[in-house]
């Protein structure tokens, strides 16, 4: 779910686009849920999804990098070493 990356750590999330609000949603199939209101078009959700996700951990951004059209989804986060990233997702499980 999370990985070590150079510079930071790529978080597994799964996307739901479309949504009421945007919202951390637990963990949906070893992935972090996002559920953001931005729709799947020209990128608006991927976007709304990293940013979600940075605010999450606490960093000022982070950037879609794998799974562009899929749900699942890797988000490359920068500064964030990976038992921070992981203790917080972590929390998320409880």
């Amino acid at each position: 779910m999370i990985r070590a990356a150079d510079g930071g750590v790529v978080v597994e999330v799964w996307v739901v686009p479309g949504a009421s609000r945007d919202e951390v949603a637990g963990i949906h199939d070893g992935a972090v849920r996002l559920r953001v209101a931005a729709p799947p078009e020209g990128g608006k959700a991927n976007r709304a999804a990293a940013r979600l996700l940075a605010e999450h951990l606490g960093v000022r951004r982070a950037r879609v990098v794998e799974g562009h059209t899929s749900r699942r989804k890797g988000v490359f986060v920068r500064g964030v070493d990976p038992a921070t990233a992981r203790a917080a997702v972590g929390r998320l499980a409880d």
